[in-house]
């Protein structure tokens, strides 16, 4: 007989307590508001992005100057988050002529 006990797995330790919403219709996809960045909530989906030592310096240098202005503590990805929402609200108002489409044009 094994004595090796059987443990749940991740999905099952973690997993959505709270029922979820209701799946938006296709209306609202293409409504004028710019999608909010998400904050401090659960997030399902994991993206990894490595930077130059420069640039997450620059991404610290930033949220110490927020904590210390503002009295805001963000974490990195709090401060991501809000900078590609950014970023993505600029594309669709602006399209070709957004700031991230003529930077990704010039590399």
């Amino acid at each position: 007989m094994p004595r090796r006990v059987n443990m749940p797995g991740a999905d099952e330790l973690f997993r959505a307590t709270a029922p979820s919403a209701a799946p938006q219709s296709a209306e609202a996809d293409t409504a004028d508001a710019p999608l909010p960045a998400s904050g401090r909530v659960k997030h399902d989906e994991k993206m990894t992005v490595y930077v130059t030592a420069a640039e997450l310096l620059a991404v610290e240098q930033a949220r110490f100057q927020l904590r210390s202005e503002l009295g805001r503590s963000v974490d990195r990805g709090r401060f991501v988050r809000a900078a590609l929402a950014m970023a993505l609200a600029d594309l669709d108002a602006h399209g070709t002529q957004s700031d991230i489409a003529r930077r990704l044009s010039q590399t």
